[in-house]
């Protein structure tokens, strides 16, 4: 099928996960879902906080029950740098794994993705930052999300930062990707609510974004409408401690629904003005993007107010009728600064301790950053700039 102009389709190259597992128990699984990949050895990349809440035992029971040698490294933190991957490199070749558990927030399925690579590819983690780096194969690997927020679990991508320039490197291969997921809801209620607002607000953006990209495609359209519609019609429930079982569920799936929808369209101009927020301020991601979406989303509506039409009439409450009240973008920019509210997130950068004589600097940082080139409208240090006043 073909077509002329915006009507035409756009080529696919569409590679979905083996196998993903979602209800509550799933993580006892963990042991049978592995056999089947054929692990034997394998290593659990984890964070203390994780192993605290009790997630990590149920996992390493399951996996040893299927009689898996299982072991376990705790050192994870916050935003993975090389040096994390460096460790727990060391306990992947100390203990001669032929596998690999991400099991906690993005920053462990992160890091579990980028021993992988140089586990099994040699050199650095800097040596694979950009896309289809790796030349060999990689090992099996599953992910077990313990956030409803990142979507790194359903995506090839590993976000890791080098400590020496705090840049973030992107290191993308299809090999890479978990072949198996699992998603029980009931491992996400241990989440304190700090980690539930940041992490629920940058699964927002990911739905958001992806859905307006000049790499967007129907594949990717139909994972961030549905997350989009889990992630808003549940989020502010979750906030509030109400919804149980059902809430947690949905946040977690539209979580991941987000990931795939990024992994087949990319992000846009937030994440490439939040980065910079967090490499140079500390400025928790989610609450980052939280800051600079609502201003990003007005920014585009300007070109793609259109396309944001099927999210505001998907958004909580329910909006205006075609044809009244605020455009499309301005109902989602509104629906995304009221859930912002409940999460209790920053609303303007001069209470994370951004001055504005640092704004040019960083807006030449975000300018730099990957995503910016799939934004719907373009961008470049002076519109960063614009965006980043509008936020202070």
């Amino acid at each position: 099928m073909t077509g002329n102009g915006e009507n035409q389709l756009p080529a696919l190259d569409f590679h979905p996960i083996d196998r993903l597992l979602f209800g509550p128990g799933r993580i006892q699984e963990a042991g049978e879902v592995a056999l089947a990949l054929g692990f034997r050895r394998t290593l659990v990349v984890t964070d203390s906080g994780i192993v605290r809440a009790g997630h990590v035992d149920v996992a390493v029971r399951s996996l040893e029950r299927a009689g898996i040698d299982t072991f376990v490294f705790d050192g994870v933190e916050e935003n993975p740098t090389t040096v994390h991957v460096a460790r727990a490199l060391e306990a992947a070749r100390e203990h001669r794994i032929d596998s690999i558990v991400g099991l906690g927030g993005g920053s462990s399925m992160d890091c579990a993705k980028g021993v992988n690579f140089v586990f099994t590819n040699g050199g650095e983690m800097r040596d694979y930052w950009g896309v289809g780096k790796a030349t060999k194969p990689m090992l099996p690997s599953i992910g077990i999300p313990t956030t409803a927020g990142t979507g790194s679990e359903t995506q090839s991508f590993a976000l890791i930062s080098d400590p020496a320039t705090r840049v973030k490197m992107a290191c993308g291969d299809k090999k890479a990707a978990f072949r198996a997921v699992i998603l029980d809801p009931g491992v996400t209620a241990s989440m304190p609510f700090e980690v539930l607002a940041a992490t629920g607000m940058d699964a927002l953006s990911h739905a958001v974004e992806s859905f307006v990209t000049t790499r967007r495609n129907p594949i990717s359209r139909a994972f961030s409408r549905e997350a989009w519609k889990l992630l808003s019609g549940f989020f502010g429930d979750v906030l509030d401690g109400r919804g149980g079982d059902e809430a947690r569920a949905g946040m977690l799936l539209g979580a991941s629904l987000a990931g795939m929808a990024i992994e087949n369209s990319m992000l846009g101009a937030t994440h490439a003005l939040a980065n910079p927020l967090t490499a140079r301020h500390g400025v928790v991601h989610g609450a980052a993007i939280g800051l600079m979406l609502p201003h990003v989303v007005r920014y585009n509506g300007g070109v793609s107010d259109a396309d944001y039409r099927e999210l505001a009439v998907l958004a909580p409450p329910a909006p205006a009728a075609p044809g009244e009240g605020s455009p499309y973008a301005e109902i989602v920019a509104r629906t995304l600064e009221h859930l912002r509210e409940r999460a209790r997130l920053p609303v303007r950068l001069r209470d994370c301790g951004v001055v504005e004589d640092r704004i040019p600097e960083l807006a030449r940082e975000a300018a730099s950053q990957w995503t910016a080139q799939f934004n719907p409208r373009q961008v470049g240090a002076t519109d960063l700039e614009e965006l980043y006043r509008c936020a202070l």
